[in-house]
């Protein structure tokens, strides 16, 4: 990890310099600490259950990304060792069947390509050769084969044919994009090309990668192989009207000779990443039955390959379940979820009987405490996941009848040294209907009692997403500059339940507002919070809020409002999931339901403003576009609100995705509160 030595060796230099207050403060998190994470994530499981290949990620100063590389831990003889390492990306790990392959994606020459390792002699294959981006690899159960997904591109049409020939050595300002498709741009990656996500195979020695999906539909995400290698399980919508049913997808069938499609489901609402049985014998997969509500969670179902004798095996339990795995006896199914804002491991049989929390599962959201995490199957009883603790980024963690044992400690260079913020759980009761409201707050490195601190109360987006006791590097940054941070999960919050969540269904905002303010009135009934050093912020749903509640009162000295939706008459005809908004967000079409989008838009309350605002947002952000961050500090100026504007360059709505960038975000946060901050003490 050389940048990590080339950071460390700065601040030891540094330090020789400075005085003994910058020391002591090197005992806490500092911005700079944002380039020496690391953390584990996607762990994968050799067939014999022997060996462990992970994907260790960093942040990489230089190019300020994250770096991927592949690491082993032997579970034999515990031995824990470098597999695929350096400055190329590694990552997507796949084994082969019988254990002795493994198939990756690196961009180590240049593009990023399919490779096959055999592990016995460490010989690597190039397997493919190919121009756009591979990705969803699958082995054949025979392991002759590999299937993966990939962007195939179409030409561009433009109904104006007529364009003068440019003259040799003229500069033009280039050709005008023509665009006439429903879905033409995406967070993250701008302007869309235009053609489909298509199957291919390929022999697993390398070859010619051949198509097997057709028609101008997207067939992406987890790939599955029948028993016999003769045939693949998709999901995918291959409707006509694909581009206006932003929810559907079916399980299908394609014969990788004939390329024929069949579905296994046809219904409405989405079916999704099916797994195929150990047996072979039956296909489970995650459903749920769209009622247009806006936050609505998975079940796992099961059904035999033809598609008939479906079965819902989790109906009991009413919370948002993903990435279901068969145990190595095909008696049930792994499974993630989320309860009361933590994500854990749990389990369920063919016959519905439910095992709750197995493992806590964490520590993948750096920027801000959202739950998360991931895990293998190594046998009956055992699995492998990222341990959540509140005070580091994922580790990898065994849990095996119960016992816990951490096979990692990727961050103890960075962070054994110093003093983080310890994180503490709050319940209010909510002065709407009195449910119970779940907060977390974090006490600053050193915190002493007879103190008083400020308090920033951090708000998750979403809506429909959780926080919860998880690690945030925006929150650690937070305490170490003296505040006591706060989040929490007001209604509309996922991991609580259906009906909890859509409290808020085409009502946001609305009593969350009243249910932050509750935790906010918790929080200062404690005597080491100065009620006279409030300051508020939240990112995309939590801008919202953010700009609601200085709409509504003037209690905080300060906001950050980042990421919002000011207006929702303007967002529902320039967010790049225009077709998703309008129809499970919002009554009806906009210019149908504009007294009930104004009264919910933040800036219908902009006249009673007074409190000093910052917005902030991503320059290439299509989600909560700028135009949205434009109208309210526009609005603020005219009303001659202190207000100041910062724009992060090459940030699309997850700023946080370079680590420059997420200091860049927290860093201009404390700096504005501190700019209003008074000392109490």
């Amino acid at each position: 990890m050389g940048n990590r030595f080339k950071i460390t060796l700065l601040a030891g230099l540094l330090s020789v310099a400075t005085s003994g207050v910058m020391a002591q403060e090197s005992d806490v998190w500092q911005y700079e600490d944002v380039f020496n994470i690391e953390y584990a994530a996607a762990p994968q499981v050799s067939p014999d259950g022997e060996l462990i290949i992970y994907e260790r990620r960093a942040m990489d100063i230089m190019s300020d990304s994250t770096r991927t590389n592949l690491w082993q831990y032997n579970l034999s003889n515990n031995s824990h060792m470098p597999l695929l390492s350096g400055k190329a990306q590694y990552r997507m790990a796949r084994f082969s069947p019988n254990g002795q392959q493994l198939a990756y994606l690196s961009n180590k020459e240049g593009d990023n390509q399919l490779y096959v390792r055999w592990l016995s002699n460490e010989q690597t294959a190039r397997v493919t050769n190919v121009a756009e981006g591979v990705s969803n690899i699958s082995w054949s159960p025979d392991g002759k084969w590999l299937a993966f997904s990939m962007f195939k591109p179409q030409a561009t049409n433009s109904i104006f044919k007529d364009m003068p020939k440019k003259p040799k050595g003229a500069n033009w300002a280039g050709t005008a994009k023509y665009i006439d498709q429903m879905s033409y741009r995406s967070d993250g990656r701008g302007f869309l090309k235009s053609g489909f996500r298509h199957i291919y195979v390929v022999p697993a020695e390398g070859g010619t990668p051949r198509q097997v999906s057709s028609g101008d539909f997207h067939h992406g995400g987890q790939i599955t192989w029948r028993q016999d290698s003769k045939a693949l399980f998709i999901s995918g919508d291959r409707n006509k009207d694909w581009q206006d049913r932003p929810r559907e997808s079916d399980i299908y069938q394609i014969d990788i000779e004939s390329g024929e499609t069949s579905n296994l489901t046809n219904r409405p609402g989405p079916d999704a990443a099916p797994v195929l049985s150990p047996n072979g014998k039956n296909i489970a997969y995650l459903r749920f039955d769209d009622k247009k509500l806006s936050s609505q969670n998975n079940d796992i179902y099961v059904m035999n390959l033809d598609g008939s004798k479906v079965t819902n095996l989790t109906a009991s339990l009413d919370r948002p379940i993903n990435s279901p795995k068969w145990d190595k006896k095909g008696r049930g199914l792994y499974f993630s979820y989320d309860d009361f804002g933590q994500k854990y491991l749990g389990y369920v049989s063919l016959k519905g009987k439910i095992k709750e929390k197995i493992a806590k599962l964490g520590g993948q959201s750096l920027g801000r405490p959202y739950t998360s995490g991931q895990f293998a199957v190594i046998d009956n009883d055992e699995l492998v996941y990222t341990h959540a603790n509140s005070e580091r980024p994922a580790d990898l963690a065994i849990v095996k009848k119960g016992k816990v044992r951490k096979i990692t400690m990727l961050n103890e260079d960075l962070l054994a040294h110093k003093t983080t913020a310890k994180v503490k759980e709050l319940t209010v009761k909510s002065s709407v209907d009195n449910r119970d409201i779940q907060a977390w707050y974090a006490l600053p490195p050193n915190f002493d009692p007879s103190k008083k601190y400020p308090l920033i109360l951090e708000i998750h987006g979403g809506p429909h997403t959780a926080y919860g006791p998880n690690f945030s590097t925006e929150v650690q940054l937070m305490a170490a500059k003296g505040y006591v941070v706060v989040w929490a999960n007001p209604r509309g919050s996922t991991s609580y339940g259906e009906e909890f969540a859509n409290l808020i269904h085409h009502n946001y905002p609305s009593q969350d507002y009243n249910d932050l303010m509750d935790v906010v009135d918790g929080m200062v009934a404690k005597p080491y919070v100065d009620n006279t050093n409030l300051f508020v912020t939240g990112g995309s749903g939590g801008g919202v809020l953010t700009a609601w509640i200085v709409g509504k009162t003037d209690r905080f000295k300060a906001a950050v409002v980042a990421k919002p939706v000011i207006n929702w008459l303007s967002f529902a005809l320039t967010a790049d999931g225009y077709s998703y908004f309008t129809k499970y967000w919002m009554p009806g079409m906009p210019w149908d339901h504009v007294e009930h989008l104004w009264a919910r838009s933040p800036l219908s309350l902009v006249g009673n403003v007074s409190t000093p605002t910052m917005l902030l947002t991503g320059e290439e952000d299509v989600r909560t576009p700028m135009s949205e961050t434009e109208q309210y500090y526009q609005a603020l100026q005219l009303r001659k609100v202190e207000s100041a504007m910062v724009r992060i360059p090459k940030a699309s709505h997850g700023i946080a995705a370079r680590p420059s960038n997420l200091v860049q975000k927290v860093g201009n946060i404390v700096a504005w509160f501190e700019k209003y901050r008074t000392d109490a003490n």
